[in-house]
């Protein structure tokens, strides 16, 4: 199992549903924080790492706490960090 990959996922689908919630296009947020809107798909996707600054720009984006780009069932016990 990949928690990296999952996380990346499980976080860039709480930006999509938290930007659809708040009726915003990839463009507002491009426009709001100043990342590309294809790169916005990609971090919605789980295709790009994020980075702490990046999480940052998006919770003022999008209105939010940071923690709530963590609010997701996330089962840890299926994980093995390996040595």
């Amino acid at each position: 199992m990949d928690f990296d990959k999952d996380l990346r996922i499980l976080i860039g689908k709480r930006i999509s549903e938290i930007r659809v919630k708040n009726s915003q296009t990839q463009h507002d947020l491009e426009f709001l924080t100043g990342i590309d809107s294809a790169d916005i798909s990609k971090y919605e996707k789980g295709k790009r790492n994020l980075t702490i600054k990046t999480m940052i720009k998006f919770a003022i984006a999008l209105k939010i706490h940071p923690k709530e780009l963590f609010d997701f069932d996330f089962d840890i016990e299926k994980y093995k960090i390996d040595e």
